[in-house]
């Protein structure tokens, strides 16, 4: 067995050597994907020949995570789909009791917004929705995806997931959030009657997950969330990924999906789907509050995650916003900022790792974590500036609401919760409510968020 020094289990290390066959000889974690890792490792075999190859890696345990979307649900997916339409890595072999994958490294890139060229951007764009409409025109039954249920009926597939959902809420334990509780009843409520057939859906597709390279795409990656639904829901993940990285001309880009899969596009169920997507993001990183405390940030990007939760949290509300008509007013001005003296810190603290520490880091990874903490200074700053006049302004909301002022904010929070669950605040009072806090919050992320902070769901049409 090779030693290249890497963080990698032994066993699974000398896994890779057998389905490889070489030995290891390096292992480079790549930046991104959270906790399901991705790995270049690069074997030579008896003869010289260096083979290159891609591990992807989950060290969570599904039986404490309880959660269903497992690298074996991907693994599931990426066989059934070898030689069909929809461009897959080739799967050389799948770890028995770690979450792990092998596969062949595809060249490509998979960072659509760095396409410079827009006649480039428009091809790889246009190339994607093919793949898209191919997908939603395989016969689930055809293919083997025996890690999946099968639902009939799209209202059936919508229900098992949402049933998915509970069962993962009620294993972890704690209380959700009350505005995801809110949001999972007004689920159950409006849950989409499209009699057409059930297909396969990637369940977060779109830019970001697929690999490109001379304006076509090499491969879709990235299928963990997959199962049998409504192809509008992949039209709605679309939607989603596009507010990261924009597609050009989306409409255009919809109406060719439209031609290709023969479906048409159904604006209230993409705009259905698109509440669904949030709050399965909400429901993806639910932890009780003590399991929260004592994880912490593990080893993730901490910043990158807390500016991406502002934007889906903002998004969120949008969508559900717009079920319910709720005007979309910004925030409250803030007054003119009063120095207190150690403003300087923030601004020696962000010069010092733009420009001495990042530049002399070489990891790649490290480096994406060092703009990361760059962004959590930044919002420190604003906090520090701008957090007690904005917690005033939602203090005056609650008093509104509730006909007195609470003494704390985490007070008047739980108190508007009981409200909405008695019945005794609508809707629309409460979505209202939820908007302008999520409006601060993005004023105060804004230096972090960069150009995030501007970023709304696409028009369809």
């Amino acid at each position: 067995m090779g030693d290249p020094g890497v963080q990698l289990p032994h066993d699974l290390i000398a896994w890779v050597e057998e389905v490889g066959g070489g030995v290891l000889k390096i292992a480079d974690r790549k930046p991104g994907g959270a906790r399901k890792e991705a790995w270049f490792v690069d074997l030579e075999r008896s003869d010289g020949a260096v083979v290159e190859l891609f591990l992807h890696y989950d060290r969570s345990d599904p039986g404490v995570t309880k959660d269903p979307w497992t690298l074996q649900r991907e693994a599931t997916v990426c066989l059934a789909l070898q030689g069909t339409a929809v461009p897959v890595a080739r799967v050389l072999g799948v770890h028995r009791s770690h979450q792990a994958m092998l596969s062949e490294r595809l060249v490509g890139e998979n960072w659509f917004s760095r396409i410079s060229d827009p006649t480039e951007q428009e091809e790889t764009a246009r190339d994607f929705m093919v793949k898209l409409a191919a997908l939603h025109k395989l016969d689930p039954a055809s293919l083997d995806l025996a890690e999946l249920a099968g639902p009939t009926t799209v209202p059936d597939a919508v229900g098992h997931e949402l049933d998915e959902w509970n069962v993962l809420l009620a294993a972890r334990g704690g209380e959700p959030d009350p505005a995801l509780a809110f949001t999972l009843v007004w689920l159950r409520r409006n849950i989409p009657t499209y009699e057409g057939p059930v297909v396969l859906v990637q369940g977060d597709t779109g830019p970001g997950n697929f690999m490109y390279a001379a304006g076509r795409v090499v491969a879709i990656v990235d299928w963990e969330l997959a199962h049998l639904g409504d192809p509008m829901e992949d039209v709605a993940w679309l939607s989603l990924r596009a507010t990261q990285e924009p597609f050009p001309d989306f409409p255009a880009r919809l109406r060719e999906y439209a031609l290709c899969s023969g479906n048409v596009i159904d604006e209230g169920r993409v705009h259905y789907y698109q509440v669904m997507a949030e709050a399965k993001l909400q429901v993806m990183s639910h932890r009780p509050a003590a399991v929260s405390s004592r994880e912490g940030p593990a080893g993730g990007d901490v910043g990158n995650g807390f500016i991406y939760g502002v934007l889906h949290r903002r998004l969120w509300l949008e969508a559900l916003a717009g079920t319910a008509a709720i005007e979309l007013t910004p925030a409250e001005v803030p007054p003119p900022k009063e120095s207190r003296g150690h403003e300087w810190m923030y601004d020696a603290l962000l010069s010092q790792l733009r420009d001495v520490v990042v530049p002399r880091i070489a990891d790649p990874l490290a480096k994406a974590r060092s703009k990361g903490l760059a962004r959590l200074i930044k919002y420190l700053a604003q906090v520090d500036a701008y957090g007690p006049f904005f917690e005033a302004c939602e203090l005056d909301d609650l008093e509104k609401l509730l006909g007195q002022r609470p003494t704390e904010i985490t007070e008047g929070r739980a108190r508007i919760a009981a409200e909405v669950r008695s019945g005794r605040l609508t809707d629309g009072a409460y979505l209202g409510y939820l908007w302008r806090r999520v409006a601060r919050e993005t004023e105060l992320a804004r230096p972090a968020m960069g150009v995030l902070a501007e970023r709304h769901w696409p028009a369809l049409e």
